[in-house]
């Protein structure tokens, strides 16, 4: 194992007693299973599939046991369909959402429960703090916003109005074409990526800089000087952890109402 691994399970102390700080190490740990295979299991992807299993045993819940009159597990989960379609999905697309519904819900509920397994005690570490994650997302996204603008306007048409946008005088285009074709088909799903990705892993970073300090501190500073240095980096950490908890449903959010916003530029004429 890494020095920075050494220390996480130490609680941030060397074995020199000097304090390490958490690295880039923290999102690559070792395999758990089928080590040296295509199908390695490490820390994160059992993260993963642990908040996979978790939205389909809700899901699954919810569907066999729902109620007219809901009590208040099926009223916490319909409040979370209810605030994608309405503050997504028809926010954004209005009239023409509910084609789009079950694809925004699914975005918005599934990066809500991958981004929220960085705060819940035993897992730690946001499924969503490797690219290859929000990548995927990013790339549902994306050919989602294909796929409404072919099928609305037609190919030929689609790609027209987004490399040529109407209006324009004609000597323009031979700078604002290219401009086009890169911040919209090149750049668009990059951004999207990398915004989720750096906010989750420099969100879990200072989590685990917070809780690991307090730790030091705790045990390698003796006296009034160490307990009040380690109580402050705790009381720090539990601030964080509340505010990565916002982080969290709040790039859930942002994702789920770009693509929306995509989508809704894709079929408009």
């Amino acid at each position: 194992m890494s020095n920075a691994f050494t220390a996480l399970a130490n609680g941030g102390v060397l074995a020199s007693g000097d304090f390490e700080a958490p690295s880039i190490d923290e999102f690559f740990p070792d395999p758990i299973l089928f080590g040296g295979t295509p199908f390695a299991i490490n820390r994160v992807v059992l993260v993963r599939l642990i908040a996979v299993a978790a939205l389909f045993l809700l899901c699954f819940l919810y569907y066999k046991k729902a109620k007219l009159v809901p009590g208040r597990a099926q009223g916490a989960f319909e409040s979370i369909l209810d605030f994608s379609r309405n503050q997504v999905g028809h926010e954004i697309l209005g009239e023409r959402a509910k084609p789009y519904q079950p694809l925004l819900a699914t975005i918005f509920m599934g990066l809500l429960f991958m981004n929220i397994t960085g705060i819940i005690p035993g897992l730690q570490i946001a499924s969503t703090s490797i690219i290859g994650m929000p990548l995927i997302f990013a790339i549902v996204a994306y050919v989602s916003f294909l796929y409404a603008g072919i099928k609305a306007n037609g190919a030929g048409h689609f790609f027209k109005e987004q490399l040529f946008p109407p209006g324009v005088p004609k000597p323009i285009y031979i700078f604002m074409t290219p401009i086009e074709l890169l911040s919209t088909f090149v750049i668009r799903p990059l951004t999207l990526t990398i915004r989720l990705l750096a906010n989750m892993v420099s969100g879990h970073l200072l989590l685990v800089l917070c809780f690991l300090g307090t730790h030091y501190l705790y045990l390698s500073m003796s006296g009034g000087m160490g307990i009040a240095l380690g109580s402050l980096t705790l009381a720090a950490g539990v601030v964080f952890t509340l505010f990565e908890a916002f982080v969290a449903a709040l790039q859930a959010y942002i994702f789920a109402l770009l693509a929306a916003a995509y989508i809704s530029l894709s079929i408009e004429h």
